[in-house]
């Protein structure tokens, strides 16, 4: 949102840089985490890919919702109190969203609970 903001992209394009750099990182955060662990990159980025998306995928898609439905907040400027409590606000919920569905994930032996044998 930063990104896009700064540079005045429009919205749709802000959002799709936002959704395109959350994957990003988060797979990379796991592919550091596998690799370091000593996995080939072929068993990391298909346990990265099986542990992360849904996560990813849940977080960015309440964020985005929560910052689209705040008025003015996809229009706000960097230096706007409006921009970052929206920030604020739409990973807040997006966290409060998301957890429970990490948990039943992770209760279902699925996501994060795959990755962790090999994470010690």
């Amino acid at each position: 949102m930063v990104l896009g903001t700064a540079f005045k992209w429009p919205n749709a394009g802000t959002i799709a840089a936002s959704v395109a750099l959350a994957f990003f990182f988060g797979y990379l955060f796991s592919l550091r985490r596998l690799r370091h662990a000593g996995l080939d990159w072929r068993t990391a980025v298909r346990l990265a890919l099986a542990a992360d998306t849904v996560s990813i995928l849940t977080m960015e898609i309440v964020d985005n919702a929560v910052v689209l439905i705040i008025p003015g907040a996809m229009d706000a400027g960097l230096t706007s109190a409006r921009f970052w409590g929206s920030l604020v606000l739409s990973l807040a919920v997006a966290f409060i969203v998301t957890a429970p569905v990490n948990k039943l994930i992770i209760g279902r032996g699925k996501g994060h609970a795959v990755i962790h044998k090999y994470l010690h």
